[in-house]
């Protein structure tokens, strides 16, 4: 109905439909309380105009009419709330098997790395059909992550992660904008998202230059700034072993219980002393100016990609994805 609509964008994603369905329905109802307050106006502005020999009197409310007109606006707006929270949590809930995707964004660039390797500078490849998790940062203003055909917005920070999620549902080329203004050059910091088939995404893939996976490099790094000496596989090490440590619940020495997720775990690089773990000495140095954003999220790729190891497991085995019952620590 609205392909040809030159001021509605396609609609490409699974998220699309339930957006503009909302849209449309506050439309309608913004629309026709409008007709009807306007109508009234109109209507009591000529029956009640002054005229010679006619004076108008005082109406006694009407408390049937009063709490119409209250209980039917009420509902209404509890509609709206509803359905937007719906809509709000289904956009703020990426599924458990999504592709995911670092996003670094600065002025006036975007920047993606592919788990398996792949970087690319103002274009995103990605598979239809397929859930795709965004897990973006800004290496220095705040930017937003906007893709009109996918009814998605997400606003992107310096220091800590933000997420967004998406299920594209056509194959094309479709436009990514910056849609919060960052400086000068705000207008230009575009970019594609080329959403392909799925077997020319995995011919895309192969044949790109791409380089190491993105838990390798940061097992690299781990090895490399030393982080091995103290988190050691088997639990030993001065500070708590990362095996098994993402998306589950953590245990601070102030008394709360946090989750580790990917700010958890940037954060613990960045400022180790803001949350510290209980049984653990707050000895670990931080890494704020070090290491870069790109190569936060290589350590943050490797700390996930242990999740499933246990304490006692050879470093380096295979993981899979999920989450464990047992609670482990990590600064």
């Amino acid at each position: 109905m609205w392909t040809n609509f030159p001021l509605w964008p396609e609609r490409a994603s699974t998220m699309a439909g339930n957006v503009d369905a909302l849209y449309i329905f506050l439309l309608l109802i913004c629309g026709l309380m409008t007709v009807l307050v306007s109508t009234a106006v109109i209507v009591f502005a000529v029956k009640y105009r002054k005229r010679l020999g006619h004076r108008a009197h005082q109406i006694e409310g009407s408390l049937g009419l009063e709490i119409t007109w209250s209980v039917i606006p009420l509902f209404a707006f509890f509609t709206f709330f509803a359905w937007g929270a719906v809509i709000y949590f289904q956009e703020r809930t990426p599924p458990r098997d999504s592709m995911e995707v670092y996003t670094v964004a600065k002025q006036w660039m975007w920047k993606f790395e592919h788990p398996e390797g792949a970087r690319e500078i103002n274009a995103l490849h990605v598979p239809t059909n397929r859930n795709v998790k965004v897990i973006m940062t800004s290496q220095d203003v705040i930017h937003s992550f906007f893709v009109p055909a996918f009814r998605i917005k997400q606003d992107v920070l310096p220091g800590r992660y933000t997420i967004a999620w998406f299920r594209a549902t056509k194959p094309g080329t479709y436009h990514l904008f910056c849609a919060e203004y960052c400086g000068t050059q705000h207008s230009g910091m575009t970019g594609d998202v080329v959403v392909m088939e799925p077997a020319q995404y995995e011919a895309w893939l192969a044949g790109g230059s791409t380089g190491a996976p993105l838990p390798v490099t940061g097992q690299g790094l781990f090895n490399q700034l030393g982080c091995s000496t103290c988190h050691q596989i088997d639990g030993r090490g001065r500070g708590p072993s990362l095996a098994g440590v993402f998306g589950n619940k953590v245990s601070l020495e102030d008394g709360r219980s946090v989750t580790a997720d990917e700010n958890y775990v940037r954060e613990s690089i960045i400022s180790p002393g803001t949350k510290i773990v209980v049984g653990y000495k707050p000895i670990m140095p931080t890494f704020q100016g070090l290491i870069s954003d790109d190569q936060l999220n290589a350590l943050v790729a490797y700390v996930k990609s242990i999740s499933q190891q246990q304490p006692g497991q050879p470093a380096g085995s295979e993981a899979t994805a999920g989450t464990q019952t047992k609670s482990q620590q990590v600064h």
